[in-house]
This record gives structure tokens, C-alpha cells and sequence, in this order.
């Protein structure tokens, strides 16, 4: 599993973010914790290309890191 720190902040734009990384990567699982303050991207899989998920949600406007 990989964590991300994001700066989402609304339902809309997670889903669509979830929803662009789904279509890249079926399967994987991917979901959002907006409630923590760092607006958190986890993405479970195998395999995860990180480089990849990071460009796909900067892309959409959104900031997008590993979580340290």
C-alpha cells in the first residue's frame, strides 16, 4: 500500500480522481480520507507505480506526494 498527501478537498474531485485512477488500474483499490488534515490518497495494489499515480492527479489540478 501506498499513502499520498493531497491537497483534495472536495467529495466531487476525489471521485473524480478515483475514478481516473481506476480506469488506469483496475485493480487496485483506491480511496480518500478528506477528514485528515493531510487530505489522504491510499492506493492498495501491487506493483504501484508511484510516479505514475502522482502525474495522473497533479493532471486534474490536485497536489499530489508521497506521505513520509
Amino acid at each position: 500500500m501506498e499513502v499520498f498527501k493531497t491537497n483534495v478537498r472536495s467529495i466531487r474531485k476525489a471521485k473524480l480522481i478515483i475514478q481516473k485512477l481506476a480506469e488506469e488500474y483496475p485493480a487496485y483499490k483506491i480511496n480518500f480520507d478528506l477528514s485528515d488534515c493531510d487530505k489522504i490518497l491510499r492506493v492498495q495494489g501491487k506493483n504501484i507505480l508511484e510516479k505514475k499515480i502522482i502525474s495522473i492527479v497533479t493532471a486534474l489540478n490536485c497536489t499530489c506526494r508521497i506521505l513520509e
